[in-house]
Order: structure tokens, then sequence, then C-alpha cells
């Protein structure tokens, strides 16, 4: 039974108990799965990113928030750059977004440590500033483009946009160099995941309910979030299950060997919480795991246990990165 009131016409626990969510892992990995990864982020280092700010947006939480563009492989793309009004930045960070995309900088200030500069990349195609022709905006469509094959599947270009987002970063601020953390949730959490291991410039990483953790059995399991439209369409086309290996946050997670803090849900009805243990299990560097009662669901203690993991991940960072 699950442990909360819910009207969905399924269990968003799936049936698992913490026991069972710990002993998950990755699914098989294609055997040339890192040769993949690591031409594409040979090929997304040689795009400088030319970061330029297009304007401020407003300030707050002693940081001055800018939009920001910067190139990318897949193109130009935008973020929301907050660097302290003291001009003394100490830390670094890269903050990925749900499937919602991004408005502004929202609830990611304060940011984990004191003195820290940060850049919020909104992923192309995703409202409202990375808004792209051609490219969906809406998550049932997004997440299925170019999905025919593994060079055209935009999740590349979301992960490049996160490599970029740091390049940007870097060269706006070149005393960051070393002292870069990174953070994703949910959308933001599984594109971190598949962007981490190719990317040495990150010494420690959050990654929140992240999505896309074992494919295999992802696709078994009913769920209100982006992957109910990845089922849909592997139901049509099951051809596609050999470009989404590629694209597994688990199989990526076994190559992460920068510390990791993954916090994932027990209750989750958008990302089903045996692909985001999976991606815990799968994790191949020193790792700490806050065990959350829900995820993408609103209920009585959710703001209790946000403080809870806010609490947690200053101390992981601190430990980390100081």
């Amino acid at each position: 039974m699950s442990p909360l009131p819910h009207a969905f016409a399924f269990d968003p626990t799936h049936g698992r108990a913490l026991d069972d969510l710990l002993a998950l892992g990755a699914p098989p990995v294609p055997a040339d799965f890192d040769v993949f990864w690591r031409a594409l982020r040979a090929a997304a280092r040689r795009v400088p990113p030319r970061p330029r700010l297009v304007r401020a947006v407003e300030e707050r939480d002693g940081h001055r928030i800018h939009e920001v563009t910067y190139d990318s492989l897949g193109g130009r793309c935008h973020a929301l750059l907050a660097l302290p009004v003291d001009d003394r930045a100490q830390h670094g960070f890269v903050i990925g977004h749900g499937y919602g995309g991004r408005a502004d900088v929202g609830a990611e200030l304060p940011l984990p440590l004191p003195g820290s500069a940060a850049i919020l990349p909104i992923a192309p195609g995703l409202p409202t500033l990375g808004v792209r022709p051609g490219v969906p905006s809406d998550p049932a469509e997004h997440v299925l483009h170019g999905i025919a094959a593994r060079e055209t599947y935009v999740l590349g270009d979301c992960v490049a946009g996160l490599w970029g987002a740091a390049s940007a970063l870097l060269e706006l601020v070149p005393s960051l160099e070393g002292r870069l953390g990174y953070l994703g949730e949910s959308f933001g959490g599984g594109i971190g995941a598949l962007a981490l291991p190719w990317d040495d410039r990150f010494g420690a990483a959050r990654l929140t309910v992240p999505t896309f953790g074992n494919h295999p059995l992802r696709l078994t399991l009913p769920c209100t979030g982006s992957g109910e439209a990845v089922r849909d369409h592997v139901r049509a086309h099951p051809e596609a299950v050999e470009v989404l290996a590629y694209f597994d946050a688990a199989t990526a997670a076994t190559r992460i060997r920068v510390p990791v803090l993954a916090a994932c849900a027990l209750f989750d009805p958008a990302v089903p919480p045996p692909g985001q243990f999976a991606v815990y299990g799968a994790l191949g560097g020193p790792r700490r795991l806050e065990v959350l009662e829900a995820g993408h669901f609103a209920w009585e203690g959710e703001a209790s246990e946000r403080r809870s993991l806010d609490r947690a991940t200053r101390d992981f960072f601190r430990r980390e990165l100081l």
C-alpha cells in the first residue's frame, strides 16, 4: 500500500520497499557506451563558450542575477547567472532544472555554500529562455525529439548544454577552476548523471529524484511524467530501446567517480522510484543517500523534508568542496 493517500490509477511506490529499491542498479551497457560519450564530450570541448551577459535580472540573497548566453555543441544556449555582490566567488555551481524548464532562479538561492557563484542553464527547447524553433517545449514531446538515432536525440544536446554552462562560468569567473559542484533535480538529475562521468571539472554533485535511470525497468512502470511518453513511443517503436540505452542515467552513474549525494523518493508519481534508486545503486564513486518520503507530490511533510535535504546538501558540499 502506498504510504500517502492519492488518486492515481497506479501505485507511485510500484510496490517497492526500501530494501528492494536499494538492490537496484544499472542495466546491461552497450559495448560502445564510453566511446559514444567520450566522442560527444570531445566535440563539445572544441566549441568555445563565448559567454555574453544579456541583462541584469534582479539582486537578492547577496547575488546579482543576470541573463547570459553561451555557445554549446547544439547551438546558442541561455542561462541565468548568479554572482556574489561582493565579487568574491569562492565556489561555483552548475544547477540543472526539472522538465518544466526555468523562468527564474526560484528556490536555488541561497546556494549550498556561502561565497558561491552559479550558472543555471536552460535546456535546449525548454521554457522559457531555452525555446528553439523546431524543438518541442512540451516535455512529452521534447523527450522524444530526435530519438530515432543516438546522434540526433535531444538529450545529447541537453548534456552538452551543461558542459557548455560549466565552460561559460569558468570563462566568466576563472578563479572557480577546480571548485565546481553540480546540482540537478528530476530532469536535471538525470541529465547531470549523464554529464558527470566525462567532465573532470566537477568535484561533487547532488542528484535529486533523478530521471532516466534503468530504462529497461523504467519502461515497465507507469508514471505521470515524461517517462510515460517514452513508454508509449517504445510500444509503437521498440527499436528506440537501442537509443535509450546510451542515455541511461544508471549506466552513466557506474562511470561517476566524484562524490555524489543522491536524494531518492519512496513515492513519486512522475519519476518512478525504482529508476531513481537504480541511479544511486549504480554510482561508481563515494556516495551518500538521502531517502525522501515523496517526490513530485505535495504532502504535509514536504517543506520539512526539503529543509532537511538543504541541510544535508550544505554539509555534503562543505565536506567535499572546501
